[in-house]
């Protein structure tokens, strides 16, 4: 690859060809960037100043002294990950290239508020770094995912009706004592998108992401890019219309929502009404795949309901895949078996025609991964790198 424009190459420019094992040395730097040795040494050398990048073992020779080898330093700094559910959150430690270092869950009664949760976060992810042998010196960012509209740029839950006693209330303070690196928060769905995006960004750049767990929700990316919409509010399916759920009140207040009939709390009610001893949407996965037919059926149901209403969203977008993560993910064989049958029966043939529909990457990890590719994609841009590098005092 040459690269297409006539400005040179940034040292910003150069870390993202280090960092994604594009160019592993000086020479080969040189080739992709059209820079002169002198240039690509003092990129380099601005890089190795802020610690980013260092000189490894020696790599092939091709006559005369072997070339140096650049490696990314991803145990240069750690990022600190929460993925908050309505039923527990997800902590975490990660390494700058998004590796899960340690990991703790919290389970939390559904609708505990902030300020009861978030200094038991900030206790476990002090503890958690201890447990690491790092400092809160090391963390360069927080991510963190809530369920529903996120303002991502206060840090704080937009007007969602599941997330009572959290609209408008910024995150990042009930943190302070843990680090004062930024905090990055999105909505649950869209981190599970990026950490998708981050698996399939050359094969599948236009993806749908569904998150069936207690709610339901989606993450859009297209061409690339992750969209949130004019306030964030894009993919709350959940909340959309279906004639299945006609005159049923949802728990957000309205009516006819597709979560009142195939959300995992949907399923847990109606199980419930059968008499049966069920606290979560896991509870009816588990029994799904000891055999139970109820639960069985429960979830092939929610699939097929799930797959009416995105079916509008494939034609609308056109994805080259589309992915199912959640809790009810783990029953993949029942829920996809009647999402494909609502999606390739009601969307567009062509639309349809090489569309893949998996399930999530990395399982249940993929929302903790994904806050991580929220940090990591912001602070070790190109232009961010390039930032630093100025305000860095030898410039």
């Amino acid at each position: 690859m040459t690269r297409p424009s006539t400005t040179p190459a940034t040292a910003g420019e150069v870390f993202t060809l280090i960092r994604s094992g594009s160019a592993t040395t000086r020479s080969e730097i040189g080739k992709l960037t059209g820079l002169s040795r002198t240039a690509v040494s003092a990129r380099v050398a601005a890089l190795q100043s802020l610690g980013l990048i260092a000189d490894d073992d020696e790599g092939p020779s091709t006559g005369g002294r072997p070339p140096s080898t650049l490696t990314f330093a991803n145990s240069s700094g750690v990022v600190l990950v929460v993925a908050i559910g309505r039923s527990r959150a997800q902590l975490a430690v990660t390494d700058l290239a998004g590796t899960i270092i340690a990991a703790e869950d919290i389970d939390k009664s559904v609708g505990v508020g902030p300020d009861e949760l978030m200094p038991e976060i900030a206790e476990h992810l002090s503890s958690l770094l201890a447990q690491v042998q790092r400092s809160s010196s090391e963390v360069i960012g927080i991510g963190l995912s809530i369920p529903g509209t996120v303002d991502v740029a206060a840090g704080a839950s937009l007007d969602s009706p599941m997330m009572a006693g959290w609209d408008g209330v910024a995150l990042a303070p009930y943190l302070a004592s843990v680090t004062t690196a930024p905090l990055f928060a999105d909505n649950d769905a869209n981190v599970m998108a990026l950490a998708e995006l981050s698996e399939r960004r050359e094969s599948a750049p236009n993806l749908l992401m569904i998150k069936a767990s207690t709610g339901l929700g989606a993450g859009i990316v297209m061409g690339g890019i992750l969209q949130r919409g004019s306030l964030g509010a894009s993919g709350e399916i959940g909340h959309t219309k279906t004639a299945a759920a006609r005159g049923m009140k949802c728990r957000c207040g309205d009516v006819g929502c597709v979560e009142t009939v195939a959300s995992g709390w949907a399923l847990v009610h109606a199980l419930r009404d059968q008499g049966r001893s069920v606290g979560h949407v896991r509870d009816v996965v588990r029994l799904a795949l000891d055999g139970d037919s109820e639960a069985r059926r429960l979830i092939r149901s929610s699939g097929r309901l799930i797959g009416d209403v995105i079916s509008g969203a494939v034609n609308l977008l056109n994805p080259e895949v589309l992915i199912i993560g959640g809790d009810m993910a783990e029953a993949d064989e029942l829920f996809l078996a009647g999402l494909r049958e609502s999606v390739y029966g009601n969307a567009t043939a062509l639309a349809t025609r090489k569309l893949q529909i998996a399930s999530v990457s990395h399982g249940a990890q993929s929302g903790i991964l994904g806050c991580a590719v929220l940090v990591l994609d912001h602070l070790l841009s190109a232009r961010e790198i390039d930032l630093r590098i100025a305000a860095s005092p030898q410039n």
